[in-house]
């Protein structure tokens, strides 16, 4: 597709300065001088590897911005941003492939000012031509998550070979112009003769720090660190992607990556079983100090872990059964029994921010609920947060009971049936691992005494992709995360215009004109309290809509590592940052010859 290039004059332009960062609120925190992040270690050692699993048996794709396909695990290492946050602030970002931003005044649009240096790994220069074609192709045969993400950029456009921008639409969101830095850039000269949403193998271009060395199909890929990399010295890129080789090694479920990290045949595992945790590090090497446990602090919001309901299926349509099902589930069983006491349960979608809602809804809510009060459950209005639910199995299945009834169910001969089509009540939960099949039995045990039948069933990753991509499933186990900072992704998981869009985000099948309009005022707030009080609000909705069972969070990140790495301490305060640690080499020689012995 032509990318337009207009001369600079002929565009009316406010007067904008150039800058080096773009802040959400306020200015970024580093000046325009800085040298590096400051939790970097500048002089980190490069070279080493760093080998990791990647669950799900297998891929078929390098390409990862498509519809199709599964696509390989750490593709994004091979592509660089025009803007890079750091993960020491809330939501600031710098120049990565943009030296200079511009920012109209009035929040109508944003140009970027390309480095001359910047190279693709053919040598090609990164022009703005290129950030027209990635943004064009990304929204328009990209998947669905593009064109929701920067739904309100209404034109983009080169002004030269190395100066680009984006117009805004009115009353744009405020995080638009730092979420354009997010645009991965593409190589416009190189897709001109390819099919970019068909599948492919191909070590893809890109610009990034890494490229793709080895792909074995469905087996395992490798990234190699560009040595000549053109953006190497920047100030966003100091004393980071220090690694030489970074391998994923794919493995069908967790259990077996679990043996194979033990055995030596990985090198790093982020650990999701609190189980596993407890108890599953008490092999030789571990005892012996060649493997470390890491439980590292999260700055971000939790998020929603929980089981999903489908609304595209009539069994969930009343919101009596959706609550019924809640009730199903006792978390404190399984936090004593399966979790050693290692979670806390999720309430909130916006779980440990203070964009939870709490209590009954503030005058500020009010302002943006009372439009949609003939639409929404009274007991948004009135029945404050947390919801005081009983504690014990037993009264919970009592009430359980009561609500199934009222929706229309009586039992007959041990199964829930409705009294009006004589359907039995049944749910379905979809999953791809078979380690969370432990944790599915508990809440179809419960349901079952209630006379609901439950099943798990489980399939290949790809069968599972291609069932979540057509949302053919009762009840998956879904998530939700969120930033410090929700906005346009807000679209996708909530909104009547993605309730029927193959792959996108809105697993639920929510179309609510009350959730659409709420998703909007939080997207466009134009202060943090503005942002917090539309959260609550659409945090309050959702939760008395009981379309997710809620399960639970932890607060950290929890690593697994062989003892041959090194990391900047204290570690960022908002983001995990990886691409900061490095491989001390005479314990990594050490260790190697451990691995190969066993």
């Amino acid at each position: 597709m032509a990318s337009l290039a207009l001369p600079v004059m002929a565009i009316a332009s406010t007067p904008a300065t150039t800058v080096h960062g773009l802040a959400l609120y306020g200015a970024p925190a580093l000046p325009a001088d800085f040298k590096h992040f400051p939790y970097v270690n500048p002089d980190a050692p490069k070279g080493g590897s760093l080998l990791r699993a990647a669950i799900g048996g297998s891929f078929d794709s390098t390409n990862p911005f498509i519809v199709r396909g599964t696509a390989a695990a750490g593709l994004d290492q091979v592509y660089d941003t025009l803007l890079e946050g750091n993960p020491d602030e809330t939501f600031s970002s710098y120049g990565l492939l943009a030296e200079g931003i511009r920012l109209d005044p009035k929040r109508r649009w944003i140009e970027f000012d390309l480095r001359p240096e910047a190279r693709f790994h053919d040598g090609e220069p990164v022009e703005a031509s290129d950030v027209v074609f990635s943004f064009e192709t990304l929204t328009e045969q990209g998947q669905p998550f593009y064109a929701a993400y920067y739904e309100d950029v209404s034109g983009v456009r080169a002004l030269d070979e190395d100066t680009v921008r984006f117009d805004f639409a009115p009353d744009n969101s405020r995080e638009l112009p730092l979420i354009i830095g997010q645009l991965p850039i593409l190589p416009e000269h190189y897709w001109a003769d390819r099919d970019f949403t068909a599948t492919t193998l191909d070590p893809l271009l890109g610009s990034g720090p890494y490229r793709i060395s080895e792909v074995q199909p469905g087996q395992r890929i490798v990234y190699e660190r560009v040595e000549d990399y053109w953006g190497k010295n920047l100030p966003v890129n100091q004393g980071r992607h220090n690694i030489g080789e970074l391998v994923y090694d794919y493995y069908r479920d967790q259990t077996v990556a679990l043996e194979a990290f033990k055995a030596g045949n990985l090198d790093m595992r982020i650990e999701s079983s609190a189980r596993q945790w407890a108890i599953a590090y008490d092999f030789p090497a571990a005892e012996n100090g060649f493997v470390k446990q890491l439980a590292i602090q999260d700055g971000q919001p939790s998020g929603m872990q929980a089981y999903v309901m489908n609304l595209r299926r009539d069994t969930f349509q009343d919101p009596r059964v959706r609550e019924a099902i809640n009730l199903a589930f006792d978390f404190s069983w399984l936090n004593d029994n399966l979790f050693y006491g290692a979670y806390e349960r999720s309430q909130s979608f916006f779980e440990n921010s203070p964009m939870a809602a709490n209590g009954l809804p503030s005058e500020e809510e009010l302002a943006l609920l009372e439009p949609f009060r003939d639409q929404l459950p009274a007991a948004v209005f009135e029945t404050p947060l947390p919801l005081e639910e009983p504690e014990k199995l037993r009264p919970r299945l009592a009430k359980a009971l009561e609500l199934l009834n009222e929706a229309g169910y009586v039992v007959r001969d041990g199964t829930m049936t409705h009294v009006d089509t004589g359907k039995p009540l049944s749910v379905e939960v979809l999953l791809y691992d078979t380690q969370f099949e432990r944790v599915v039995q508990p809440l179809l045990r419960n349901l079952a005494r209630l006379g609901v039948q439950g099943d798990i069933r489980i399939v290949d990753v790809n069968q599972y992709l291609n069932r979540l991509r057509s949302f053919d499933y009762d009840m998956i186990v879904g998530s939700f995360p969120q930033s410090n900072n929700p906005g346009n992704e807000q679209r996708e998981y909530w909104t009547s215009d993605y309730a029927h869009k193959p792959q996108s985000r809105n697993l639920i099948g929510l179309e609510n004109p009350a959730i659409d309009s709420l998703v909007e005022t939080l997207i466009r707030a134009d202060s943090r309290d503005e942002l917090n009080t539309a959260a609550h609000a659409l945090d309050r909705v959702l939760r008395h809509g009981f379309y997710v069972v809620p399960q639970w969070y932890l607060d950290k990140t929890r690593i697994a590592v062989w003892d041959m790495f090194d990391y900047p301490q204290p570690f960022p305060e908002y983001n995990l940052d990886l691409a900061a640690w490095w491989v001390d080499p005479e314990r990594a020689a050490d260790i190697r010859k451990r691995q190969r012995s066993r």
